[in-house]
């Protein structure tokens, strides 16, 4: 079915509601309102001009209660009743939809997203692909590899990678994240005080749901978000509620249906119909286009109708043109296109590869462009069946490497990294100007789009781009692109670096246009991209057989914890299950029941078990199993499997355009979240060891956001604090609590830490009274105390907030912006909380840029070429604010001490920079 048009599911409900309020009012000559019908029929036009072969549902709710009223009654019971400008829209939009032939659907007793999931995988168990046209996240946890969401008004398209970019988990976790989170339109209760930020925490870190959480929620404790350690108490507190919210979120993929795929059907309009809605609703235009013949097409803006909020993709101020297409496969056609490379500044080139694993990819063809609209394409490793004759891949690399290493030749791509560490893998160290479309597109707006080349093409050049599953297939049968025959893979090649070139060419003036962005792009991002690939290729040593231990180690605990537990509750039973734990517990055992769910049974949450395990064994038994278990799957098992066979090491990825700060994120192993505070936590980072004769250091950043509040706000008092090298925290508390520096006792300096830490992310009294223990009141004197002492730090993010609602952004130290979006949202929580990121992007966003400029710098200083080749050393890790190194160990100690002034000098602040930088014989010890 691979040529089969995908089935086109639209979220009628979802877009009504967004169309209302996205439109400016838009009323006829008579008084009555007609935006959000223009609204919705302007992205249903839209879908049907790029479906145009694709049968297609249009699905409503339907009015009455539905399941869910059933399993809780409180469901949507704070939703306001609809807008009274909305109501009389429905039916014509209904009418508008059926007169465009294209089937509607409102099924009593369930939701629209209820009916859309049902032929979502029905589409799915059929084998054939469908798109679901929504602006509702909730739909993220339907997407699989044959189904997609496209947002038409927002021009956003997410498969699976693209849902795990966007929200930071796989569609297996939305669910779980919706449940955690809860959601007040709909009045799902999730876990109260748990938000976006720390319900993604919680998924990210934990690596599973809400059974992995709940299997394991000492393991909490440990993971690096604010609250983590009295979260346990909150999430078994509301362990029911917030599976209860698990159940309401999920979408049901089962419901009877009137209609099957195959009643679905191609729009076929009925012209008629649509003259007299036209007519009646006074769509001008439309109704012009429908008399004359034309009425594909999406409605043009400022055409007399209203504004149209819910267009396509911007245009793109290079217009598409007919793209000429060369395969290389002669020794003279090679000859002449090095002559014209050879002759340019700049060219633009792409790999295609045997892997996405740059240490196990095989080149199987190159890409080159050195103009929009011509492309040429070499095979050199194509093995299928028949494949024909190509040019010697060896000699081919060898005639381009001169061209890669010239270090006077710019270089255009997209992910360059990869291709980068790809060449290396061949003897060839790419040098020169490097220009990377995705990481443009990320600095220019962070999170106004995914930043892969398909997204990119749709959104600024307005271009559907040909998918790799297109001509590879998908699932366990997809093809390796050696195994592409060359009459589809050489167009396929050829897309790839024109679209590439083209998107260079028209993002790179947006960049340039925009305040300081081209500094951040090319004094940071760009020169960022070649220390990475080679951070990442140099891998760090693991001790595999430590970690083999410490899970023989663990299993036997658990074993040992298991028998404990039968022992203690008379018989055996499933741990990990609330309900055989809560008969054990409560019915068995007689022991006092503390707290009961919300549906009348007794609570085994985690806060309840640990209050119990200070006077009943076998709670405590159950807290540390799941402790230890989830330590076990998650890491001991897990990071021995991810060495690499060849080097014998670990290979992370680092990612540079995923976080909307501009830290970086990493995966397979994500090395940002090795647990930490607990004992057998540290035991993790005892196996990251270094080579024999060498030595692990690391270098972190000591207290840099704090630094950099002193440094944007100008406040005196800490300017004066850090001038002076005084501990921040004991200073901090000196001044809240009015004692002198050495009578601050280690609770008060607790206490301050958490304020310190709170108010750049935007504590409000609430939470930091959560944090500490104590009344709001209490919280709220301690923040106006801290306000008091630091008054340029109150008038900082007071002008922040201003500057940002005024600007729709905030900049870092160094120019990287932050987009805002909500800033100005009527909704109070939303605008609250862009607030708080605009407070603490630019602290977050200015640290991100420091340690990648102490990153270029450190590579530099190290490399044996360009740098002074003093030290026998190598940069293998980035986590946060540290750098991890391995070093002769001979060297150590010069090397700290050298590399500890380098990374201190990386920025001049108004405040000095400090790190700490130690050594060991493993990353726990040198940390």
């Amino acid at each position: 079915m691979a040529n089969t048009p995908p089935i086109v599911l639209v979220d009628g409900s979802s877009y009504l509601y967004r169309a209302f309020h996205a439109l400016p009012p838009l009323t006829t000559s008579k008084g009555n309102p007609t935006g959000a019908v223009k609204g919705v029929l302007n992205m249903l036009k839209s879908l049907i001009k790029q479906y145009p072969q694709s049968p297609m549902a249009v699905v409503f709710d339907a009015k009455g209660k539905t399941f869910r009223d059933d399993i809780y009654a409180e469901y949507k019971a704070h939703r306001p009743p609809m807008p009274d400008d909305l109501r009389p829209q429905v039916e014509p939009l209904h009418d508008c939809i059926r007169a465009l032939g294209l089937p509607l659907l409102c099924i009593e007793g369930v939701e629209a997203d209820d009916v859309i999931g049902t032929l979502a995988r029905q589409a799915t168990e059929a084998g054939r692909d469908a798109v679901i046209s929504t602006g509702d996240k909730d739909m993220a946890q339907l997407v699989n590899a044959h189904i997609t969401l496209v947002n038409t008004m927002k021009g956003e398209t997410l498969d699976v990678a693209g849902v795990e970019e966007k929200f930071g988990i796989p569609p297996s976790l939305v669910i779980d994240f919706l449940a955690l989170m809860g959601d007040k339109v709909d009045n799902i209760p999730g876990v109260p005080g748990v938000g976006e930020k720390t319900a993604l925490g919680l998924l990210q870190g934990m690596q599973g749901g809400l059974d992995t959480l709940y299997a394991d929620l000492e393991r909490v404790t440990t993971l690096s978000f604010r609250g983590a350690k009295t979260m346990p108490k909150k999430l078994e507190a509301n362990r029911e509620q917030a599976f209860l919210s698990y159940q309401l979120a999920t979408i049901k993929t089962d419901c009877e249906l009137p209609v099957g795929l195959d009643d679905l059907d191609i729009a076929h309009p009925d012209r008629e119909a649509l003259k007299t809605l036209y007519t009646e609703l006074e769509f001008k235009n439309w109704l012009n286009e429908l008399l004359e013949g034309r009425d594909e097409g999406v409605d043009d803006v400022g055409s007399g109708d209203a504004v149209d909020a819910a267009q396509g993709p911007v245009a793109s101020t290079a217009e598409a043109t007919s793209r000429s297409d060369h395969v290389i496969a002669t020794g003279e056609a090679l000859d002449a296109w090095l002559a014209r490379l050879g002759e340019a500044d700049i060219f633009c080139f792409d790999l295609e590869t045997t892997s996405l694993n740059y240490m196990e990819a095989d080149i199987v063809g190159i890409g080159l462009s050195l103009d929009a609209g011509e492309a040429a394409y070499i095979p050199v490793a194509h093995r299928y069946l028949d494949a024909p004759e190509q040019l010697d891949r060896d000699a081919v690399l060898a005639a381009l490497k001169p061209l890669w290493e010239d270090p006077a030749k710019a270089k255009i791509g997209q992910n360059l990294k990869y291709d980068i560490s790809v060449l290396a893998r061949y003897d060839i160290e790419v040098a020169g100007r490097l220009e990377d479309t995705m990481l443009a597109s990320y600095v220019l707006n962070a999170t106004a789009t995914r930043h892969d080349m398909d997204s990119l093409a749709l959104k600024y050049l307005g271009e559907k781009t040909i998918s790799f599953e297109e001509i590879a297939g998908k699932g366990v049968k997809q093809l390796t692109f050696d195994q592409i025959a060359l009459e589809e893979a050489a167009p396929y090649a050829c897309e790839d670096v024109d679209i590439t070139l083209r998107l260079h060419r028209e993002l790179r003036p947006r960049v340039d246009g925009e305040g300081r962005l081209a500094a951040v792009l090319d004094d940071i991002e760009l020169p960022l991209v070649p220390v990475l690939s080679r951070m990442e290729r140099n891998g760090v040593a693991l001790d595999a057989e430590r970690l083999h231990v410490q899970s023989r180690e663990l299993d036997k605990r658990l074993r040992e914890l298991e028998t404990r537990a039968y022992e203690l509750a008379g018989r055996e039973f499933n741990l990990g299950s609330p309900k055989q734990l809560g008969e054990i517990l409560f019915d068995e055992l007689k022991i006092p029941v503390l707290k009961k769910t919300p549906k009348g049974a007794p609570s085994t949450a985690e806060a309840v078990l640990e209050e119990l395990a200070l006077d009943y064994p076998l709670p405590k038994v159950i807290i540390e199993h799941r402790g230890f278990a989830k330590l076990k799957s998650t890491y001991t098992d897990k990071l021995p499997q991810l060495v690499n066979a060849t080097t014998r090491r670990l290979h992370t990825s680092y990612h540079q355009a995923v976080t909307a700060t501009g830290r970086l994120s990493s995966s397979d192993p994500n090395l940002q979240n090795i647990p930490i505070r607990t004992e057998e936590g540290r035991k993790i980072r005892q196996a990251f060891v270094a080579r024999p004769g060498y030595r692990i250091v690391a270098a972190d950043y000591s207290q840099i956001e704090l630094r950099i509040m002193a440094h944007l706000s100008g406040d005196q008092g800490l300017l004066e604090a850090f001038a002076e090298g005084r501990d921040i925290h004991t200073a901090t508390a000196a001044e809240v609590f009015g004692v002198a520096l050495d009578a601050v006792s280690g609770e008060q300096r607790r206490s301050a830490k958490a304020i310190n830490f709170g108010l750049i992310y935007g504590m409000s009294a609430w939470g930091l009274g959560r944090q500490l223990h104590i009344e709001r009141h209490q919280a709220q004197t301690y923040i106006d105390r801290y306000f008091d002492r630091y008054p340029g730090v109150a008038r900082f993010m007071e002008r922040i907030r201003a500057q940002a609602a005024d600007d729709g952004y905030v900049e870092t130290v160094f120019g990287r912006r932050l987009y805002l979006p909500e800033i100005n949202a009527q909704n109070r929580t939303r605008r609250q909380a862009a607030e708080r990121t605009a407070i603490n992007a630019p602290m977050q966003g200015t640290a991100a840029d420091i340690i990648k400029l102490a990153m270029i710098d450190v590579d530099r200083w190290l490399s044996p070429t360009s740098g002074d080749g003093d030290f026998d050393a190598w940069m293998v890790m980035q986590v946060h604010d540290e750098l991890v190194f391995e070093v002769k160990e001979t060297q150590v100690d010069a090397f700290t001490d050298a590399v500890r002034q380098r990374m201190e000098g990386a920025a001049k602040l108004d405040v000095p920079l400090t790190v700490e930088a130690n050594a060991g014989d493993n990353w726990d010890e040198a940390h």
